[in-house]
């Protein structure tokens, strides 16, 4: 089957066409990208995050989301696997946010030198995001981006069960072992 994708879409054109289509899709520098599926292990990875980050949040302050868009800045919008935003800056039915606090993506072979580079920067250049996490698949491994007190950028690796993910901004911590729980690695 030949999908026919559109060669060049507003932001507001892509938000419609996205309406009732199934797959999914990002619009980057105004071109619709197609996003292929994912492996079992990354989406057990991406539901342990979301779990646990609702569970450390207070709801009434945080909402923790998948499937929902970040406007990166033109003609781009990125869905990561999940997003946290303050509720106080985003009503029921936006279909996009230009100032989430947290971002994390579950790399995959197809799109990791993306999501190590391309998107951490444009996640990053966002004033709203607090951090940027980036999680393996392949092994108990993550790059994590915080932006500390002076605005200044880093990615750090962590690895290991026994390690842990400090987001001071949130008052939050995501050990390893919780993140990659039940995940079977070849």
């Amino acid at each position: 089957m030949n999908i026919q994708l559109p060669a060049h879409m507003d932001k507001p054109s892509f938000l419609a066409w996205l309406e009732g289509r199934e797959g999914r899709y990002e619009l980057v520098g105004g071109r619709v990208l197609m996003m292929t599926g994912g492996t079992m292990a990354h989406g057990l990875i991406a539901g342990n995050v979301f779990q646990m980050l609702r569970d450390r949040l207070d709801r009434k302050t945080w909402a923790v989301l998948t499937e929902f868009g970040v406007d990166v800045g033109p003609g781009s919008i990125r869905y990561p696997d999940v997003v946290v935003v303050d509720r106080r800056g985003t009503r029921a039915k936006d279909l996009t946010t230009a100032a989430p606090a947290f971002v994390v993506e579950v790399l995959s072979p197809s799109t990791s030198a993306i999501d190590l580079r391309d998107k951490a920067a444009q996640y990053l250049r966002l004033a709203s995001v607090a951090a940027y996490l980036s999680l393996s698949q392949d092994e108990v491994k993550a790059w994590v981006y915080v932006k500390g007190s002076a605005g200044s950028l880093g990615p750090d690796v962590v690895a290991g069960e026994g390690c842990s993910i400090n987001v001071p901004t949130l008052g939050i911590d995501l050990p390893l072992s919780g993140i990659y729980a039940d995940i079977e690695f070849d």
